[in-house]
């Protein structure tokens, strides 16, 4: 039986919402490997509105839900309907939108909130032992999540990741252990069944983060 999973977006963009490539590699290489996804987000406004061509905050307000149809082609629902049993595995792209959205990361860092309806899910998946993908900054999610929990956001001291080695020490600060990985590799923790992979957080050619989320994805599925 075909694996079913649910993904869950946090607007379209990289800099207020989720990462555009990053969200189309985990739908393509979960239905290449023959599982079905289904889109959620929470139907919230955003953080803000950025001009992705100027890289600054608008006046503009817009709703989470409604900015992530863009990237589900229509097909997405309430976060607040997603259903821990209907799905086997979950999966966050990456983005701003996760940092700003879906948990407050982007202006209070390891003191940040996570979004209750974020928190519930990832809470429940964790419950019934069933395995969590998070790519880019989304596994900050999972650090104020779970606590001891092990994630990647690349690798440290390297300036092909420029952001990694702050997002790494914040990872550690919280109690949980930062594995450093490259581009190409997810990390596995198998005591909570969380799948890790840096993706945008390396300086790297698009084919590399779509292979490492494609690592991420197998990982995922071999734990569903």
């Amino acid at each position: 039986m075909a694996k079913r999973v649910a993904v869950v977006l946090a607007g379209c963009g990289v800099l207020d919402g989720s990462e555009v490539h990053e969200s189309s590699a985990v739908l393509v290489h979960l239905s290449r490997a023959g599982a079905t996804a289904k889109m959620f987000a929470p139907n919230i406004e955003q953080m803000h509105v950025v001009d992705h061509v100027k890289g600054s905050p608008t006046e503009e307000k817009r709703n989470v839900l409604v900015e992530s149809a863009r990237l589900a082609r229509g097909d997405v629902q309430d976060l607040s309907k997603l259903s821990v049993k209907d799905y086997d595995a979950v999966v966050f792209p990456g983005g701003f939108g996760v940092a700003k959205n879906l948990c407050s990361w982007a202006v209070q860092g390891k003191d940040c909130s996570v979004n209750e309806e974020v928190k519930a899910t990832l809470q429940a998946f964790h419950g019934e032992g069933k395995p969590i993908g998070l790519c880019c900054i989304s596994p900050v999610l999972a650090a104020k999540v779970f606590p001891g929990c092990e994630v990647t956001v690349g690798r440290e001291n390297d300036d092909k990741y420029p952001n990694t080695t702050d997002t790494a020490a914040a990872i550690t600060q919280l109690g949980c252990k930062h594995m450093s990985k490259s581009v190409a590799e997810s990390h596995v923790d198998e005591k909570n069944k969380v799948v890790t992979t840096c993706a945008f957080m390396c300086d790297a050619p698009i084919h590399e983060i779509f292979d490492g989320i494609g690592a991420m994805v197998q990982d995922v599925l071999k734990l569903a």
